[in-house]
This record gives C-alpha cells, structure tokens and sequence, in this order.
C-alpha cells in the first residue's frame, strides 16, 4: 500500500513539472510574439516616416518648380508679390531643413504635413494672384499701346490741320496782299522853278513818276499799306539812299529804295509816288518793283536815252 501510495506522489510531482513547463513555453511563446508584433510596428512606422518624408520632399520640389515657372513670366511684381515671393521661398527652404532630420516625431511629422498643406495653399493663391497680375500687366499694355497709337493719331491730325492752317494763312496773305492792276513809270525833267515836263534824255531827268491803281479785294485791309520801292539801274545795281533800310517780302529780306504809305479803301482809286534820283540818272532801262504787304505788288521799265 506505502508503495502504491508513493507512486501516486511521485507521479503528481511530474505532472505538476510537466504543467509548468508548459506554462513556461506559453509565456515564452507570448512574449516571443508580443516582441514580434511590436518591432513589426515599429519597422512599420519608420518606413512610414520615410516614405512620408520623401513625399513631402517631392511635393516641396513641385511647389517650388510651380513658383520658379510663374516668376519666370518676366512680370513686372509690385512690393506686396515680392515680399510673398520671398516669403514662399524662405519657407520651403525651412522645410527642407526640418525634413533632413535624421528622424522625426510623429508631431514633428504631423507639423511638416501641415506645414506643407498650407504652403500648398499659399503657392496657389500666389500663382493665381502673379496671373491676375500678368494680365492686368497685359491690359494696361495694350491700353497703353492704345493711348499712344490714339496719341499720335491725334499728333498727326494736329500736325496736318497746323500745315493746312500754314496754308491757309499763306493763302489768306497772298489773297488779302494788294496788286496793282496797272502801273507805270514816267521819266520827268524837274526845272529850277519847280516847274515839270515829260523827258527821256537821262542827262535832263530829275525824277521817276509812278502811277498806278489797285486791283479791287474784298478781303485786303482797308486803310494805310507801307509801300516799298525799288529802283534797279542799268547796269543791275539797287539804287538806295541814305535812309534806305530793309524789309521782308516773298520770305527774304530785302533792302528798299524808297519808302512811303496809301490809303487803300478798295474803290479804283489811282495812286502816285514821285522818286527822286539822289544821282544823275544814266543811259538806259531802269525796273521799278512795288511791294506790299509782303509780297511783289507790281513791276514796270522806263528807258532813258
């Protein structure tokens, strides 16, 4: 019976061995995958950073293309696009720094992501904003073009109407200068007594009597007209005297032989100048040219023998 007794003990004792071993294996079996699992998710997680961090370097380099392409426009930025500009620029370069880390939080990670989702937003609106720009840029151009094509449109008409009023003018002074309708020159001897006879013998001739009318013009002026003379003598000298001065006509300055006034009332009146020679008068033809109001009036020749 004691020996029965005794194998039952000895036989529970191993049964008890047995039961704890197995408890043993279990819980070494357990942590064995508790372990597993949990550097599984750790692996998991860091391929996850990295993977994250690569996209969000290549989403860095597309924004900072996407702003590089815009800038490259050439278009003319007021101050507040620069200062966006560079504003845009520093922050990617500041996200790049954060995200060469050699590792990062998961809240490090988490504010890259955030960061990057409103730099995304901001490169957008400036993108949008530089294109409104651009084509604001492109609509004041093309008024711009506009004002100066209307501008020298509107120089030219200028140009054109003050050539024609030039013209016009000159026509105006050519019409409203007088011209003689008839004119003539007499030589006359002048005796001691005051006495006059007609004479064509230059040794004997004192003076020249001009005589002349006016051609009727309703638009000349009414009232006193200078009127110059000059006296060429045979030989194409201008003869002058000592208070011969100059005057314009026909757009040159001329010097006069004589000068004196009319009165011209526009009514067929006939008009005489008597010229006296300050020297002796010599053999042949002397011209007589009359001018008025800035142009030749008249000519006429008188021969002496």
């Amino acid at each position: 019976m004691e020996n029965q007794s005794g194998q039952n003990s000895n036989s529970r004792k191993n049964s008890n061995v047995i039961y704890f071993l197995i408890v043993v294996v279990v819980a070494l079996l357990g942590t064995d995958v508790y372990l597993y699992y949990q550097k599984r998710g750790t692996d998991e997680k860091v391929v996850y950073q990295n993977d994250e961090k690569t996209r969000l370097q290549t989403e860095l380099d597309s924004l900072e293309a996407q702003i590089q392409q815009v800038n490259s426009s050439k278009t003319k930025m007021n101050a507040e696009m620069i200062a966006k500009n560079d504003s845009l620029q520093t922050k990617i370069k500041y996200l790049r720094v954060q995200l060469a880390k050699g590792k990062l939080t998961a809240a490090e990670l988490a504010k890259a992501q955030e960061d990057v989702k409103q730099l995304r937003y901001f490169v957008t609106k400036y993108t949008a904003d530089l294109e409104e720009l651009k084509k604001q840029n492109a609509s004041l151009t093309s008024e711009r073009d506009t004002l100066k094509t209307n501008l020298a449109t509107v120089s030219t008409k200028a140009t054109t109407l003050e050539t024609e009023n030039k013209d016009l003018s000159t026509k105006v002074q050519v019409g409203s200068a007088l011209k003689t309708s008839s004119l003539s020159a007499v030589s006359y001897k002048v005796k001691d007594n005051g006495k006059e006879s007609t004479n064509e013998k230059a040794k004997n001739v004192k003076k020249l009597k001009l005589t002349f009318t006016v051609v009727n013009n309703t638009i000349a002026t009414q009232g006193m007209h200078d009127i110059y003379v000059r006296v060429i003598d045979p030989a194409g000298n201008l003869i002058t005297q000592d208070d011969s001065g100059t005057f314009s006509s026909d757009g040159q300055d001329l010097q006069f032989t004589y000068k004196t006034s009319i009165e011209y009332k526009n009514d067929d009146t006939s008009y005489t100048i008597d010229w006296v020679n300050p020297t002796p008068f010599q053999k042949g033809a002397y011209t007589v040219i009359l001018y008025a109001d800035g142009f030749t009036m008249g000519k006429t020749t008188v021969t002496l023998k």
